[in-house]
């Protein structure tokens, strides 16, 4: 693997009508955002060999979105992604690093934006990075990491819909 994306899921509704945090759904603007994310994504020369996809509603729906701009790709629905931790998506992500030249990651929060920060510390990333990544990871946003030849993870990026005409950060 030579890049990886981690992906928030687009937007959501605040309750799904089963009741149940899975099933929530995307709302327009979170649709609207997943699309704009694909674009921006694949006009940047980002699109995934490989995509590990929580199986809940939201980021299935968002990918649904993205996969417009890439077209084929490898999906993998990983029913383990929701809501994981940033160590179980780290081990996806070691898991699969000899399985694509780009990988994306599409999940949660906490769990997606502690992830990131880690990769960001652990590649003495600059102070100006570290205090913009500590400020959030909204919703439909990613952060791009090179991979070097000893597997570590260093910063190329962090893309919201926000900058690119989107929704407001959140």
């Amino acid at each position: 693997m030579h890049r990886l994306i981690l992906m928030r899921h687009a937007k959501t509704e605040r309750a799904a009508a089963s009741g149940h945090d899975r099933d929530r759904a995307l709302t327009a603007r979170g649709r609207e955002d997943g699309l704009l994310m694909g674009r921006v994504l694949f006009e940047k020369g980002l699109r995934p060999d490989l995509a590990l996809v929580s199986t809940a509603t939201r980021t299935r729906q968002t990918w649904d979105l993205l996969q417009e701009a890439f077209g084929d790709v490898e999906v993998r629905l990983m029913p383990d992604l929701y809501n994981a931790t940033a160590d179980v998506i780290r081990r996806f992500v070691e898991g699969a690093e000899e399985e694509a030249g780009c990988l994306l990651v599409l999940a949660h929060n906490p769990g997606v934006h502690l992830l990131a920060h880690e990769y960001l510390v652990e590649s003495a990333a600059s102070p100006s990075v570290l205090d913009r990544m500590a400020a959030g990871f909204p919703t439909a946003a990613a952060a791009v990491f090179e991979v070097d030849v000893a597997g570590r993870c260093v910063y190329d990026g962090y893309l919201t819909p926000k900058a690119f005409g989107g929704g407001a950060d959140e």
